[in-house]
């Protein structure tokens, strides 16, 4: 479907088995979001399952937004809790040409289905704890690039491993676009309410223990970052606090 020079597409819908670039075999649809859909691949002649994003031509004038978001994943490849991006590929969809971003897949699971298979959905305060630390470690990293995340939950959180510690990946960068102050601020509000979410919210936040609830402060804003400006500062808290 076209308006004027645009041009609209709702879904891929790429079938597992079909070749995308001449060398990558879609293995199966891993989700999909505002400017696109990501897909479970394999390169075929190394043998690598890897990521790849497909971007939906009016989500991506000009090629603009994939630019933004390679060059941006490109930057940030140091950060650990960043999925690595490898290149860009052309692909042919209906005789459009379409842009799709090949990355490092990571094995693991989303933070929401995560929580569903623990007991009563949601995790200790002591999980609970480890859970933010290596949230708060791995976005402070972002952070110190003078970058941001913009829309941090528990759909875009990935658990690769978990044990005394958590290994997270974050993906689905909401924006792309040059770091303001209150925008490395609003993850810092995101990262304290995704706490309060696996505690398991209103419905257990009276019963928390005063420690958790000298974090979440209720969720009031104001005072959230009155007490944690920056990652560092709300690191340095989860390092030293006692129990």
């Amino acid at each position: 479907m076209t308006d004027k020079n645009k041009i609209y597409l709702e879904c891929f819908d790429l079938q597992p088995g079909r070749i995308i670039a001449g060398k990558y075999e879609v293995l199966e649809k891993l989700g999909s979001g505002w400017e696109g859909e990501v897909y479970k691949i394999l390169e075929r002649d190394m043998g690598i399952i890897r990521a790849a994003k497909v971007f939906y031509p009016q989500r991506n004038t000009n090629d603009k937004t994939a630019k933004l978001y390679g060059k941006k994943l490109h930057k940030l490849r140091h950060c650990p809790i960043i999925i690595q991006y490898h290149n860009r590929e052309k692909i042919k969809f209906k005789g459009i040409q379409i842009t799709v971003l090949i990355s490092e897949y990571v094995e693991g699971e989303k933070l929401s289905d995560f929580l569903n298979r623990q007991r009563g959905k949601r995790l200790s305060a002591f999980q609970a704890i480890h859970l933010l630390y290596a949230l708060t470690t791995g976005m402070e990293h972002i952070h110190s690039a003078r970058e941001y995340h913009g829309d941090l939950h528990t759909d875009n959180i990935i658990i690769n491993r978990y044990g005394l510690g958590f290994d997270l990946k974050v993906i689905d960068f909401y924006h792309w676009g040059a770091s303001k102050r209150e925008n490395i601020q609003y993850d810092i509000l995101e990262m304290i309410r995704i706490f309060y979410d696996v505690l398991g919210g209103a419905k257990h936040y009276p019963n928390q223990p005063k420690n958790v609830k000298h974090i979440c402060c209720g969720l009031k804003k104001g005072l959230i970052l009155k007490k944690f400006p920056t990652a560092i500062r709300l690191r340095e808290h989860l390092e030293t606090m006692e129990w």
